[in-house]
C-alpha cells in the first residue's frame, strides 16, 4: 500500500482485501509503505518477484501522473505492471462557500473577468491541481490555483472566506454539504454520480467532454503470469459484485468498478495520453 494507514484508499483496500481473502482461503496482508506521493511503495511493487503475492492497489496519481510530474521516477507506470482490474472510481467537486452568490460554473468563471482573483480556488491534491489546469485550459479563464498539503486546512479557509472555490473529493466535502456549510456547483466526471446526486457536472454546464477522475486500481509486477491475474482478476470481480461490497465502497467515497485486466489496460495508455499533455502545457513539476 502505497498511501497511509487511515487514508480512503487504505480504508477501501483493507475492506476489500478481508472480502478476497476469505473467498481464496489466504489471508491478504496490507503494508502501508507512503511516501513521495505514493511513489516508495509502488516501486516496492515494481521491483518485488512476480509471484502473484505482492500487489499494489494503483491511483491516478502513481499510475499515470507521477510519471509526468517527476523528474527521476524510479518506475515506469507503463512497463513494469501487469494491470489486473480497475477497483473504483471518484469525481472530484468544485465547491463554493455557504455565502457564495456563484451557483453554476458559469458564474464563477465569469467573475474572473470583472474581478482579478475572484475566482481562486483551493487545491488540496494533485488531483484537484488538474482540474483547475484543464479547466484553465478548457475555458480560457485565467483561473488561480492556490495550493494546500491536505483538505483540512483548505476548507476551513474556504469556510472562513479566506478564498471562493475548492476543488476535493466527495468524502472531504461531504459532511460539510450535509452541514450546510458548503455548496457544491459541480462534478467533474462526464456523468452525475451516485456520491454526489442531483449536483450536475462541469461537462453539463457547457464544457462538453470535460472530465477527471481519481481512482483505484489493482496492479501487480511485471511478468506475473496470465493464470495467477487471471485468477485474481476473478476474485476481485467476484466481491465487487456483491451488492454488499458495492454498497460499503460508496460509503467509502467510491464508484464500484470491477472489469478485465485488458480494460484496464486500454484505460492507462488513454489516460496517460490525456495527462501528459495537460501536464507539460500548464508546465507542473513536484520535484
Amino acid at each position: 500500500m502505497a498511501y497511509p494507514a487511515g487514508q480512503g484508499t487504505d480504508i477501501a483496500t483493507r475492506y476489500l482485501a478481508d472480502q478476497v481473502g476469505r473467498d481464496l482461503g489466504q489471508p491478504i496482508v496490507i503494508d502501508n509503505r507512503p511516501g513521495a506521493g505514493g511513489n516508495l511503495g509502488t516501486d516496492m511493487t515494481a521491483k518485488s518477484a512476480p509471484d502473484g503475492y505482492t500487489l499494489t492497489m494503483g491511483t491516478n496519481a502513481t499510475h499515470v501522473l507521477n510519471e509526468f510530474l517527476y523528474s527521476n521516477l524510479s518506475y515506469s507506470p507503463a512497463n513494469d505492471f501487469e494491470p489486473i482490474l480497475m477497483v473504483g472510481t471518484f469525481p472530484m467537486v468544485l465547491a463554493v462557500e455557504q455565502h457564495s452568490p456563484f451557483t453554476t460554473v458559469q458564474q464563477l468563471l465569469a467573475a474572473v473577468k470583472s474581478k482579478p482573483r475572484a475566482a481562486d480556488i483551493a487545491m488540496p491534491s494533485t488531483s484537484a491541481r488538474l482540474v483547475v489546469e484543464l479547466l484553465k485550459e478548457t475555458s480560457g479563464a485565467q483561473l488561480f490555483g492556490v495550493p494546500y498539503k491536505g483538505s483540512g486546512a483548505a476548507i476551513t479557509d474556504l469556510m472562513g472566506s479566506q478564498l471562493p472555490a475548492i476543488v476535493d473529493t466527495p468524502t472531504s466535502l461531504r459532511p460539510h454539504i450535509a452541514a450546510g456549510k458548503i455548496r457544491p456547483l459541480a462534478l467533474t466526471s462526464k456523468q452525475e454520480s451516485p456520491l454526489m446526486p442531483g449536483v450536475p457536472t462541469i461537462a453539463e454546464q457547457g464544457f462538453s467532454g470535460f472530465e477527471v477522475i481519481a481512482w483505484n486500481a489493482l496492479y501487480a509486477p511485471k511478468g506475473t503470469s496470465k493464470e495467477i491475474v487471471g485468477k485474481l482478476n476473478a476474485a476481485f470481480n467476484r466481491a465487487l459484485s456483491k451488492p454488499e461490497t458495492r454498497q460499503k465502497l460508496l460509503e467509502f467515497g467510491f464508484e464500484p468498478a470491477g472489469g478485465s485486466a485488458e480494460t484496464l489496460s486500454a484505460f492507462g495508455k488513454q489516460e496517460r495520453t490525456k495527462w501528459q499533455g495537460v501536464i507539460s502545457a500548464a508546465g507542473l513539476k513536484v520535484d
